[in-house]
């Protein structure tokens, strides 16, 4: 007796349905990502055991490195102008638009208000920010000359939904630190998250 021949065909599985699928994934998650800042200078945060995230959106950062150097800066384009735009004409910076748009073009900000608005008169965004990295000082915080608390100021004018978040080295003096807090209690910004590393906690035996 013969044996029956089952008859070979190839599988064919159509791969358009899920190549659809994966560009509506793509397009999606590029729309809906929040693309974070590169930072002016490496800064090593201290661990902690929070687990408290950090907003997504309206962010001031301050950042102190741990030379003691601020430096600022802002999640959205259109608040760095608008704080760019009240201290220009808190200072007579005589910046006009096109400078004032390369400020907001910035990852982040630091030096003396006066020296800031030199180099945007004069330097290119990239040129700009390897000067701001490789200089001696930051935004002016203390006594005699608090820059700082004018340039909070004018952020928070610019978006009162502003957070604050304080992102500083693991080394940087207490003095330091302290100087900034008080700076924000001077102008009655109580509320601030501080950035750190999350750091592991092993179990106590019992």
């Amino acid at each position: 007796m013969g044996r029956f021949k089952i008859k070979k065909t190839d599988t064919f599985i159509d791969m358009t349905p899920m190549s659809d699928v994966m560009v509506l994934l793509l397009t999606f998650f590029m729309l809906t990502s929040t693309f974070i800042k590169p930072e002016p200078v490496k800064v090593n945060t201290p661990g902690s055991v929070s687990e408290i995230a950090i907003p997504d959106k309206n962010i001031l950062t301050v950042l102190i490195e741990k030379g003691g150097r601020i430096f600022m800066s802002m999640d959205r384009k259109v608040d760095m102008m608008g704080t760019m735009d009240l201290m220009n004409e808190k200072y007579s910076l005589g910046l006009n638009s096109s400078q004032v748009s390369k400020f907001s073009e910035l990852s982040a900000f630091s030096l003396p208000i006066g020296t800031l608005a030199a180099l945007l008169q004069k330097e290119e965004k990239a040129e700009i920010e390897k000067l701001m990295s490789e200089a001696d000082k930051g935004i002016p915080c203390d006594s005699t000359d608090n820059q700082f608390k004018e340039w909070v100021n004018a952020a928070f004018e610019a978006n009162p939904d502003f957070r604050i978040a304080i992102k500083a080295d693991a080394n940087v003096p207490y003095k330091d630190i302290k100087q900034v807090m008080t700076s924000l209690q001077d102008i009655h910004k109580n509320r601030y998250n501080l950035i750190t590393n999350l750091k592991k906690v092993t179990p106590i035996d019992e």
